[in-house]
């Protein structure tokens, strides 16, 4: 899989996406469903990943979940969806560093994908 991203954008494999992304582990590519914790929002000053929108992962039983927090780390992450990510090998970096790790992955993974702050 060829990943390159910048602010805004992610392309994969030739493809740009200009929202946040799940790889999931069957190599499809949906987009995040923000709307699942928009609601904190105003406490984070940013939609943050929650343990609401990690739940799919149990129907996919990746070994490894990637979350990139975005081009410069800032994706918050409530402190339920980290507790909930305490069941899989998780790898928390940001954006370009993640995409990096993701490239030489050998492992049934999922990635979630900020592509902005």
């Amino acid at each position: 899989m060829r990943i390159k991203t910048g602010f805004g954008w992610i392309e994969i494999n030739g493809e740009t996406y200009r929202k946040d992304i799940i790889i999931h582990v069957d190599g499809r590519i949906t987009y995040r469903d923000k709307s699942l914790s928009r609601h904190l929002r105003h406490l984070y000053g940013h939609t943050p990943l929650t343990k609401r929108e990690l739940e799919f992962l149990e129907e996919e039983s990746p070994e490894v979940v990637y979350i990139g927090t975005g081009q410069y780390g800032a994706l918050p992450i409530t402190e339920d969806a980290r507790k909930y990510l305490n069941k899989y090998k998780t790898v928390i970096k940001p954006t370009p560093e993640a995409i990096k790790d993701i490239e030489k992955e050998n492992r049934r993974y999922t990635a979630i994908l900020h592509i902005t702050c």
